[in-house]
């Protein structure tokens, strides 16, 4: 892991780093200008996907699904030289009424699959929103089918996400270090120089080139958790262009790396404290006993002996970094505590299934071993966007904090400080995304989320200074679709009518 995931679907903003180096570039800041494009060349794809596991029945007989393809420049500084390719879906409602154009969504990440979000949304979202719109899902630059960056092999995945080295020794440190190391000079190997162009900035170009390709004359976005931050630097560079915008599950551009990282690890400390206060008042999670105690002795066992799992054709064994993995990846959503509580139920009695199948899920590992290319795309991604950094006595000094701060996740979490310490040196900061000039741009944020702390969405909402706060009391990473009529209906007349809510509107729990 380069930072923690920050999405269902997703990692943070990247990777703590110091001040930019002389490799160092940034984007102007201002209106872009984006290349002439063509119509995106749409057509049927329904037989890809296995539709009927993620689509009611009676909503899928009224849907087209079709992929297409977008050529864009790999460096929008040389429009004229290589390009990648972008994969795109569209589905669209056949009892559409009164279109108003396309809607652009981002899962976060970076990393997370767009395509499989607009389907997991198409199955979801209310029918109002089909009735006016096109769900337009891209896989970004470097993700999924999208010109993948692929640089480290599957069995290389088992083996840094099993990894759980205590950096508070020589011996770990070093281990920590190299690993790291090993990983970065592999995908410059496998990319050299041109690796340097999966990042943020040249990706919210290409979502302009994808509004312009499905014929929208302006942006209609829905990004959750880091498609907050893409969304937030296409408004900055585009701001003309926003008919509107929900980013939700705020990203901070305020906040240096390091520290965004830290308030990640105090959410999903309190986001643990909140399960386990849950757990002790059901069965059968509360004859864990507490909760916390039962993770701190897995993690102590599990570094000495590794669970084995009694899944059949299992052969993997579960150290510490599967059980923790397994914990926060169940953190995201107050819906899976019934499951992480069985699977510490299961853990305790010597099994490991339950802990690998959420650690998978997170990890985007499938039952035959093979994993997507997030770990890749967000190491790239994140690590591009940074300054490099940080250096060895940063990591020894923040790694000496976490530990005792979060004592749950910090020391485990601080094995992430090298990720980018060693990645190619061509940077592209990201710019502070202020929209001045853009219409109003809805910025959501959840008071108890754990991956995208609240206080971050009050800051990028000034940060724009176009932002309108709508907040949630509610628990997990996100808010719009998570349950709450009030988030929902909201952001439904907002998208289809530009309405706002009041101003500090927070919907209940």
């Amino acid at each position: 892991m380069v930072a923690l995931l920050s999405g269902c679907v997703t990692q943070t903003s990247g990777t703590p780093h110091q001040a930019a180096s002389a490799s160092t570039t940034s984007p102007s800041s201002g209106t872009a200008t984006a290349p002439a494009t063509t119509p995106i060349a749409f057509s049927d794809c329904s037989n890809s996907f296995n539709l009927s596991g993620a689509i009611p029945a009676d909503r899928l007989t009224k849907l087209t699904v079709e992929c297409g393809k977008l050529r864009v420049p790999q460096n929008y500084d040389r429009p004229n030289g290589a390009t990648l390719s972008i994969s795109v879906i569209k589905l669209h409602y056949t009892e559409q009424t009164d279109r108003i154009g396309s809607l652009l969504m981002n899962p976060g990440g970076p990393g997370g699959s767009g395509i499989f979000l607009a389907i997991s949304e198409a199955g979801s979202i209310d029918v109002s929103i089909l009735q006016h719109f096109d769900l337009i899902g891209f896989d970004p630059r470097g993700v999924g089918v999208s010109s993948p960056v692929a640089c480290v092999s599957d069995a290389q995945k088992d083996e840094l996400n099993g990894q759980n080295p205590n950096v508070l020794t020589a011996a770990g440190f070093a281990v920590a270090k190299a690993s790291a190391a090993a990983v970065a000079a592999a995908c410059s190997a496998r990319f050299g120089t041109d690796l340097a162009d999966y990042n943020t900035v040249e990706t919210a170009r290409d979502m302009d080139l994808i509004r312009a390709g499905v014929g929208d004359q302006s942006m209609n976005y829905l990004g959750y958790s880091y498609g907050t931050q893409l969304g937030s630097i296409y408004a900055h560079l585009f701001p003309s262009r926003i008919r509107v915008a929900v980013l939700d599950g705020a990203v901070n551009p305020d906040t240096d790396a390091i520290t965004s990282f830290a308030n990640q690890l105090q959410g999903f400390e309190s986001a643990f404290d909140q399960f386990a206060a849950d757990c002790v008042t059901k069965s059968p999670c509360k004859s864990l006993g507490n909760p916390r105690q039962v993770v701190y002795d897995l993690v102590k066992q599990t570094n000495i002996t590794p669970l084995p799992s009694a899944k059949s054709g299992e052969t993997r064994t579960a150290g510490s970094a599967i059980v923790l993995t397994g914990v926060l990846s169940a953190l995201y959503s107050s819906d899976s505590w019934p499951t992480l509580g069985n699977a510490l139920i299961q853990a305790k009695q010597g099994d490991a299934a339950g802990l690998f199948e959420l650690a998978d899920e997170y990890n985007e590992r499938s039952d035959d071993g093979t994993y997507s290319n997030i770990y890749e795309a967000n190491l790239t991604i994140s690590c591009n966007d940074e300054a490099p950094g940080p250096t060895d006595a940063v990591i020894r000094s923040t790694a000496t904090q976490w530990s005792t701060r979060y004592p749950m996740f910090g020391l485990w979490s601080a094995t992430a400080l090298f990720g980018c310490q060693a990645w190619q040196p061509i940077r592209h900061l990201l710019p502070a995304p202020s929209a001045v000039g853009s219409k109003p741009i809805l910025v959501i944020g959840t008071l108890h989320d754990p991956a995208t702390p609240y206080a971050s969405t009050q800051a990028l909402a000034t940060a724009l200074g176009s932002g309108v706060v709508l907040s949630w009391d509610g628990q997990g990473h996100t808010a719009y679709g998570r349950g709450s009529d009030c988030i929902d209906s909201k952001v439904n007349a907002y998208l289809i009518d530009g309405t706002l809510p009041p101003p500090n509107t927070v919907c209940p729990k």
